[in-house]
């Protein structure tokens, strides 16, 4: 899964990823691929949750292993409908 465009929200505290994503979310085709990379543990369940109430698809999340970091943070990785 080839993601379109990548937020880097690591120095963001809630609500700012879930802001960052809907700002972004038009400057990818629908069917395309989004990541927001968090390291706030909100975003864990806010993603997801703006997911279904802006009726986008919540596809899954994983570890940003992008050497940032050890261990890296949660991308979370929503899909525009």
């Amino acid at each position: 899964m080839r993601i379109a465009l990548e937020l880097d929200c690591r120095d963001l505290s809630c609500p700012m990823p879930v802001i960052e994503l809907a700002r972004h979310l038009g400057d990818v085709a629908v069917g395309e691929l989004l990541a927001v990379v968090a390291r706030d543990p909100a975003a864990r369940v806010d993603v997801p949750a703006w997911c279904r109430m802006r009726e986008q698809e919540w596809v899954r999340a994983d570890v940003a292993d992008d050497g940032h970091e050890p261990g890296g943070p949660a991308r979370h990785r929503p899909r525009r409908r």
